[in-house]
């Protein structure tokens, strides 16, 4: 398995974290007030410092409202970021004799 699918398997897991709230009742939303912004920071941590700071703060946001805790963000962002490499700059040769030294 790829670098690639083991960060989509961490993805999972995370959410499967950040969904586990919402299942208990009464102290799931005081959960929520701690694990935000853990989830932020990784969220931070695993697309980088470009991307990482747009996700970590919608991370941010969807853990510490409620009723959002279904929604699996690390999730959407690994298949935006990492599969469709959306906001990835892709390489291109200008000139053809870079192309042949490499």
């Amino acid at each position: 398995m790829g670098n690639k699918y083991k960060k989509l398997a961490k993805c999972i897991v995370l959410d499967i974290i950040g969904m586990s709230s919402a299942a208990i009742p009464v102290v799931g939303p005081f959960i929520d007030v701690i694990w935000a912004p853990v989830a932020a920071s990784l969220s931070y941590k695993m697309f980088g410092n470009k991307i990482g700071k747009y996700t970590s703060l919608v991370t941010f946001v969807e853990e510490i409202l409620p009723v959002t805790d279904v929604i699996p963000s690390f999730t959407i962002f690994w298949v935006l970021f990492d599969f469709l490499e959306i906001g990835k700059e892709k390489s291109t040769f200008v000139d053809t004799k870079e192309a042949d030294l490499i």
